[in-house]
Order: structure tokens, then sequence, then C-alpha cells
């Protein structure tokens, strides 16, 4: 099974806020150490930033109205030092930033298929929503809740995106989607004002099954949530075969890999995409 939720959805947009605020920390040092967590709903966005780097509150409630979408929303920022033990162990070099367990799965056709449906559905309808698929050989289950549109609306672009799949010139196998939910509490409004949101919440939508312990959302590059998991997403994908690595604090090699190579793979994988918050959106698939 996978779940795919997108950008505006409540859990999506505290990530966006915790990348877009690590992406002001990039432009403020070359290698800042920052650490972001988020909970946003009903007219109220709570931050806590463990960090050395000094966040302008005018700025940050710039970025949590711009992508809330709430001009009104009070922001509750709390900034803190980060421990001075732990900026220590990257002070001189490099070094693994933390403790964790990480895993690189390959992305099924089927994930990449829905991946595509939400990408589709977002870019008409830019608001709340959250996509589901279940395998059943060759069938597929299907479930769509899409705030701010009518039911009859969605599908007709399922049924575009169904004939998609099945194209024989995309190279597809023949499937048939066996049953699908559509809105099934009818017509609704969506957001932030509905539902909270929280960072890292949302990892299986970010990584499908990749999912360990280790959040990928308002940390900097040196911690190993973000770089590892990066790093053993992309092996995964380009061996075709599941990746199981482990780290703890202040290791200077990964799978055989200076830390340092596998941050810099990162930082490259970042930059491609335009940023932190640009991450945040959609997470690795």
């Amino acid at each position: 099974m996978f779940e795919k939720v997108n950008p505006s959805h409540p859990d999506k947009i505290a990530d966006r806020i915790a990348g877009a605020m690590v992406d002001m920390a990039y432009k403020g040092k070359a290698w800042p150490h920052v650490a972001v967590e988020v909970l946003i709903g009903h007219g109220v966005c709570h931050i806590i930033a463990e960090t050395d780097f000094r966040f302008s509150q005018e700025k940050v409630e710039e970025a949590v109205r711009r992508i809330s979408k709430q001009k009104h929303m009070i922001v509750d920022l709390v900034q803190v030092p980060q421990d001075e033990i732990l900026n220590d162990n990257q002070r001189f070099e490099m070094r693994c930033g933390d403790n964790g367990i990480f895993k690189g799965v390959p992305v099924t056709k089927e994930e990449t298929d829905l991946a595509v449906l939400a990408r589709m559905m977002y870019e008409a309808f830019p608001h709340d929503g959250k996509y589901v698929l279940e395998e059943k050989g060759d069938e597929l289950d299907v479930t769509i809740c899409q705030s701010n549109v009518s039911g009859k609306v969605i599908e007709l672009l399922c049924k575009e995106w169904a004939e998609w799949v099945h194209d024989e010139k995309t190279g597809a196998r023949k499937r048939t989607v066996l049953k699908s939910k559509i809105n099934p509490l009818g017509y609704w409004t969506g957001g932030t004002d509905v539902d909270t949101g929280a960072t890292n919440r949302k990892l299986g939508s970010d990584m499908g099954n990749s999912v360990t312990g280790g959040g990928l959302h308002g940390k900097d590059l040196s911690k190993a949530d973000v770089s590892v998991n990066i790093y053993a997403w992309q092996k995964a994908q380009r061996t075709g075969k599941t990746v199981e690595l482990h780290c703890a604090i202040g290791d200077e090699t990964i799978d055989g890999r200076p830390y340092a190579e596998i941050v810099e793979g990162a930082r490259t994988f970042i930059d491609k995409i335009g940023g932190f918050e640009k991450f945040a959106e959609w997470g690795l698939l």
C-alpha cells in the first residue's frame, strides 16, 4: 500500500515552512546547524528551532503566511541554541551528526503512477489532497480525497490517468482499477482550518517503503536524517535493491564512503530540486 499527499496537506505545509527556514539558514551561513519543528493549525503556527543561526521573526512570519496562504496566521517562534556538544562534533570536520537507522527501497511502477496522479490533481486543484493505492495482483484499489472540487470532476481526471497508465506506448503492463473511492465524505474544504499539520508526519508519502526512523525535513545537511536517507534512497533506485544502513554520531564513514561525500551528494540533490522548501513539497518521489 502507498499513500501520497500534496503540498497543501497540513502536514506538508508544516514541512514546507520548516524547509523554508533551513533555506534561510543556508543563505545566512555556509554550514548552519539547525533543526526546526513546526505545528500549525486553526490560525496558529508554533515553531521551535534549535539553531546556531538567528532567524528574523519578520521573515519567518512572511514565509508562514505565504506557504499557509493565511495572511493573519499567528506565529509563535521559539529559538534556542543547538547543544554545544553536538556543535563541537562538527566544529572542525564533517562527521555524522546523529545516531540512526536508514533504509532505501526501490520505488515500484505503481507508486510512481500514483505520484504522477497526485501531481496532476494538484496542478488542476492546488488544495489539500490525499491519494492511496493498494495493489492486488494486476489490479489497483485507489482512494482519492481532494478538497475544493466535486467528485464528478475527479472521476474525469482519474479516467484520463487510467487511460495513460494503460497506454501501450508507455510500456506499462496492463492493469485495471478494481475499485475507486472518491471523496468518501463528499465535498470538503481541507487545509489548516480543518486539520493540524506537523513536521515529518507524512514520511510515507515522501519516501514510500523506505521509511525508518529519521525525518527528512527541517534539518541541515549535516544531520544523517537528511543526508543518509537521501543517499540510501538514491542507491536503492540505482541498484534496484533494498539498502539498509546505520550510523552513530561522530562516524566519519558510512557504507564505506566518507560522510562528507554523502553530505555533498545530498547537497547536490537539494540544490537540483531548488532548495529545502521545494524538497518538502513532494519528498523523494
